[in-house]
């Protein structure tokens, strides 16, 4: 299979012929059909007590996606000759479809990350609030033009449709791309992660000795010893950092691992696979906690629908649990705020 390796939106893109006797429409196949398996998975596992936002719109907007391209890859290896309006497609539009969709993936970190930091600060800090209906149609809009204006670029970019027309001279291979953009998301996120750990150490070696598993209104929760004296003396931001480290990496530690993994091996992932949703939601739960930390002193979690992360409960970092028998407790407990 061939690498092509892309450094920027219109830069060049240098091609690693290899000759690797694989059926390329059953690989993309393969992968394909197994990522949708994850995508189902996924979606399945998140809870569903959490409100509406722009990143869980764009991860089932990715899974049909997904979808579309499994389900055409399906019906054009099974006909593998045929015209449909006037078009004939054959086994090499598989692998074209697959380069487009595999570009546009590949450009579709940035923007994603910064609507998503925008949409959770607006909500968070109660900036602005519309109606139910508007918010789903707002998401709704903001990601078919997401879409839109990614697949506009890459089709009208000139050095991208001249790597798609280089395929013809490749017919027994199938090009894929890597997104420089996944990668520095990737490195910038994990080094973040290590300058909180190295720096909030001590705190977090004495939180993960006090803390305990427990159970509260059939959710398993982390139980956070509580100082009233340490929350008047130390600052919000202070005090709550090793709180949203430990209930990020209780949850994510394997997949910050295998992105450490892929940093140092350097390990090129495909665009059309490294965009998924596992990696949308580790981003998205990132995202949450950078935001809780820089708004602490503005949040009032009495008027938020909570919680907003799929897989991490941010909400028991900000409740001082004082009391013993938690699974007793049918009633919600209080919430303060640093």
């Amino acid at each position: 299979m061939t690498v092509l390796s892309s450094e920027n939106c219109s830069s060049q893109y240098q091609v690693h012929q290899t000759h690797q006797p694989l059926n390329v429409s059953s690989l993309l196949f393969l992968i394909t059909f197994g990522k949708t398996l994850l995508n189902i998975l996924t979606l399945g596992m998140r809870r569903k007590n959490t409100y509406q936002n722009f990143m869980g719109y764009f991860c089932i907007s990715l899974a049909f996606i997904d979808l579309f391209l499994l389900v055409n890859i399906s019906i054009i290896s099974y006909f593998r000759d045929f015209v449909l309006l006037g078009i004939r497609f054959t086994k090499y539009h598989i692998c074209l479809l697959t380069q487009i969709i595999s570009f546009t993936y590949g450009f579709l970190h940035y923007p994603v990350f910064l609507i998503a930091c925008i949409d959770y600060y607006l909500n968070l800090s109660k900036t602005t609030k519309l109606p139910y209906k508007c918010q789903k149609l707002f998401y709704f809009f903001i990601v078919i033009l997401i879409w839109i204006s990614v697949l506009a670029y890459v089709l009208g970019d000139p050095a991208i449709s001249q790597s798609l027309n280089a395929q013809n001279a490749y017919p027994y291979q199938c090009p894929f791309y890597i997104s420089v953009q996944s990668y520095w998301l990737s490195f910038s996120m994990v080094i973040i992660l290590s300058v909180v750990l190295i720096t909030t150490w001590s705190e977090v070696v004495t939180l993960v000795q006090a803390v305990r598993v427990t159970s509260y209104m059939n959710e398993a929760i982390l139980y956070f010893p509580f100082s009233s004296q340490s929350s008047c003396t130390m600052s919000c931001k202070k005090l709550l950092l090793p709180k949203l480290l430990i209930c990020f990496l209780s949850t994510w530690l394997p997949f910050v691992l295998l992105q450490i993994i892929i940093l140092v091996l350097k390990v090129q992932i495909p665009a059309y696979m490294e965009m998924n949703i596992p990696w949308l939601y580790f981003v998205n739960s990132f995202l949450i906690a950078t935001v809780y930390w820089f708004n602490c002193h503005k949040l009032n979690l009495r008027e938020i629908t909570l919680p907003v992360d799929p897989f991490v409960s941010w909400k028991y970092c900000f409740i001082p649990l004082r009391i013993h028998n938690l699974e007793r407790i049918e009633k919600p407990i209080s919430i303060i705020i640093c």
